[in-house]
């Protein structure tokens, strides 16, 4: 029995933008409309129609494009495939679907993204050729008891910060970053989960390059994807079927005279040593990097096999970040202890519910981040001779650093976010 619309949870969450609250509840209300209709326009297609799946995709993507969704999930289930999509950072049901008769929906994304279609019994990945209005789009696949089952992650959505004063990063985190893009050589590294906004981040740091320079330093970038355009910037994409990967892209990079590098992401010991020992060279070196915090960055990069004395002459500054869901207006003030969830107050606010927010008690979301410099020779002497993260992460608040908790302490004091949504997001291993 397939779920129809009103046995659907109702858990879409409203506008991301943090403005007027007339304005979010307006964006909400569209946002829920437009699940319902697309909802409404996959239920009225005959599933035994050989353009089924190819109808099903379009309208796919037509609605990631429209909604800004980071990712899609299409999972495979004995009633159909279960289709949700992630907003502010949290999975909604758009519903589950029959299959194709024909053809299967998964098989359609495959051909689109040229992946092989007999081939259903291994991981693959690839991206969408032509997302027609969507962003650039990356689709996995990955076998499962019911079928396969695909995730669509989206590149470029929401990415539409231009100047680093402008992400929500506090004045004290925003003059390093503006400190740290000034300097001529060095590594700078973005680091945080799938998306807690790094590229974001990087983007608008290399923009504010582009405005500051003048067009007077060389800035070149090697990405996989390019998530963004920037005006300004030589920005090339990786193409590992031309024999064009990443480690191939940074050596060639390096004798076109660059000033300043952006690589996308460092996802192996190669990668990292080539950027290391570049930005030991004279270029100033922009990256992102998976880690749940400045300390763990460290500790990851030494556990890869890079050398401590590299580091320490190589990276310069270090942010980690997060993004957190904003309380909705309809939340409530409470001083019971057991909604504090082991943060260091005497009140918050907790989310309710109401039609505005769609019963989710959150519209909307913000950012908090912390800055780890690595300029001080003695403390990055300190730091990058301590193997274990918790250690040095103490260290690094013990010299100054205001640490993601610190941060988001302040946001729930302000009546911001609340306990629970902190503890949803940083979970209580790296509290100091």
């Amino acid at each position: 029995m397939l779920r129809s619309p009103k046995q659907r949870t109702a858990t879409i969450l409203g506008s991301a933008q943090e403005t007027a609250t007339a304005d979010s509840a307006e964006a909400a209300n569209d946002l829920l409309q437009m699940v319902e209709r697309l909802d409404n326009e996959i239920r009225a297609l005959p599933n035994k129609s050989p353009a089924y799946p190819t109808e099903v995709v379009n309208r796919l993507l037509e609605f990631a494009a429209l909604a800004g969704t980071s990712d899609m999930h299409l999972q495979p289930t004995p009633s159909g495939l279960d289709i949700r999509f992630r907003h502010d950072g949290v999975l909604h049901p758009i519903g589950v679907y029959a299959e194709g008769a024909n053809a299967s929906i998964i098989s359609r994304l495959k051909v689109l993204s040229n992946l092989l279609t007999y081939q259903n019994d291994i991981p693959q990945e690839g991206r969408v050729a032509d997302p027609g209005e969507s962003a650039e789009v990356r689709v996995s696949t990955f076998p499962t008891l019911d079928g396969e089952r695909a995730v669509l992650r989206f590149f470029g959505h929401g990415l539409r910060a231009g100047t680093l004063d402008e992400l929500g990063h506090t004045d004290e985190v925003t003059q390093s970053l503006k400190d740290t893009l000034a300097e001529t050589s060095g590594a700078m590294l973005i680091t945080g989960p799938a998306g807690s906004g790094k590229s974001t981040t990087l983007y608008s740091a290399m923009r504010h390059l582009v405005r500051t320079t003048g067009g007077n330093r060389s800035l070149l970038s090697i990405e996989d994807p390019i998530e963004v355009p920037v005006e300004g910037v030589a920005q090339s994409q990786v193409n590992n079927a031309a024999g064009f990967d990443l480690h191939r892209g940074l050596r060639s990079l390096l004798r076109q005279d660059p000033e300043v590098i952006m690589i996308g992401e460092i996802r192996d010991k190669l990668t990292a040593e080539i950027a290391i020992q570049a930005c030991l060279t004279g270029q100033l070196m922009l990256t992102t990097f998976h880690a749940d915090s400045t300390a763990t960055a460290i500790s990851r990069l030494i556990d890869m096999g890079i050398e401590p004395y590299l580091l320490r002459s190589g990276v310069i500054g270090i942010v980690s970040q997060r993004l957190l869901r904003v309380l909705c207006d309809c939340a409530v003030e409470t001083r019971e202890g057991e909604h504090f969830h082991g943060l260091p107050i005497d009140w918050c606010r907790i989310p309710t519910g109401c039609q505005a927010c769609h019963q989710t008690g959150y519209r909307g979301r913000v950012l908090t981040s912390e800055f780890l410099s690595l300029k001080d020779a003695s403390l990055a002497d300190e730091i990058l001779t301590t193997k274990d993260s918790r250690a040095i992460y103490r260290l690094a608040v013990d010299s100054g650093m205001k640490s993601l908790w610190h941060r988001a302490t302040e946001l729930v004091r302000e009546g911001v976010t609340s306990p629970s949504e902190v503890r949803r997001v940083l979970g209580i291993t790296m509290r100091i």
